[in-house]
């Protein structure tokens, strides 16, 4: 996959393209429907399929508290893997900042999409809209498409049960720890990775070594102690799984995600683990002292270990 953050480099490569945009946070199986419709759409022309990738969200740009904007499913290097899995082969990464927020959706139309790009069809939901103060939505796409020579076509939604399939309804499910539908709506199970780093050894010190991932997110979606599965390059082992903030030991901390995987004791400092949730075991709780902290740690190692009996 190539993956470029100005419509130069695609040049190189090609003219002309059949694009779709979007933040495509988790890649769930709505985008992979837009996807599939891209991808449709590209053969049809004989043309290369690019998604166009808002980074960072704009709502994280222009948001000044992580608490009020949206919890991020995948970030940029999860999202990365997941299109090239379903085989898309240009990603412009549009980088989203002050520059960007500030420019006319005429221009956005004409520089990004028709000079820089080459658009001959662009696949966007009705709703979509871009542009300095949002100005620009799909009638004036269709407008200034049936003048520069592109068309616009709807992107296909995906229902269940009569839900439409959104990044924001995924946000809720995992909030509620409902992690079986969580599955059915991303295609695979939610899982989180990252590269393990090296801690304050707490847990090691209270006889429970973990491995410390910084989400790398402005707000986490998920809070608390979960029973998990830890995937270590072909490997999976049972883990009791932390991520937060840790309030026992910690006074406005950055969130961590802290894995402690049971019955294992390899030095994994600079190597890519994924965590994969299966099911919650309780909030995270601000506890008296290390002792107290010790015992619910010790309590909750032995429920994730009873929960995933047999799952390895």
């Amino acid at each position: 996959m190539i993956i470029f953050d100005h419509t130069d480099r695609f040049s190189q490569f090609h003219e002309n393209c059949v694009a779709t945009i979007g933040k495509f946070d988790g890649v769930h199986l709505g985008h992979q429907l837009i996807l599939d419709q891209l991808q449709h759409r590209a053969e049809q022309h004989n043309l290369p399929a690019v998604v166009i990738l808002l980074e960072p969200h704009p709502e994280e740009f222009f948001s000044g508290d992580d608490d009020k904007c949206p919890a991020r499913l995948t970030v940029i290097q999860e999202k990365l893997e997941l299109l090239e899995s379903f085989g898309i082969g240009f990603v412009f990464q549009l980088h989203f900042d002050q520059k960007l927020s500030e420019l006319s959706a005429m221009r956005y139309i004409e520089d990004i999409l028709v000079d820089g790009l080459g658009v001959v069809s662009l696949i966007v939901g009705n709703d979509f809209r871009f542009g300095n103060q949002r100005q620009g939505d799909y009638a004036l796409l269709q407008e200034q498409g049936a003048i520069h020579g592109f068309d616009v076509i709807e992107t296909m939604a995906y229902e269940r049960n009569g839900q439409r399939i959104s990044s924001t309804f995924i946000r809720e499910k995992l909030a509620e720890a409902d992690f079986a539908l969580v599955e059915q709506l991303l295609g695979r199970r939610f899982s989180m990775k990252g590269e393990v780093q090296r801690g304050r050894q707490l847990g090691t010190d209270l006889g429970f070594p973990t491995c410390n991932i910084n989400p790398y997110r402005r707000k986490i979606p998920l809070h608390g102690v979960y029973a998990c599965l830890v995937r270590l390059g072909d490997r999976l082992h049972q883990a009791a799984v932390n991520i937060g903030y840790r309030p026992t030991v910690t006074v406005n901390g950055d969130a961590l995600l802290e894995a402690h995987i049971l019955d294992f004791d390899e030095m994994l400092y600079g190597k890519s683990i994924e965590v994969i949730f299966l099911q919650k075991l309780r909030d995270e709780v601000k506890f008296d002292g290390l002792k107290a902290l010790k015992e619910q740690i010790g309590k909750d190692v032995e429920q994730a270990r009873e929960l995933l009996r047999g799952m390895v």
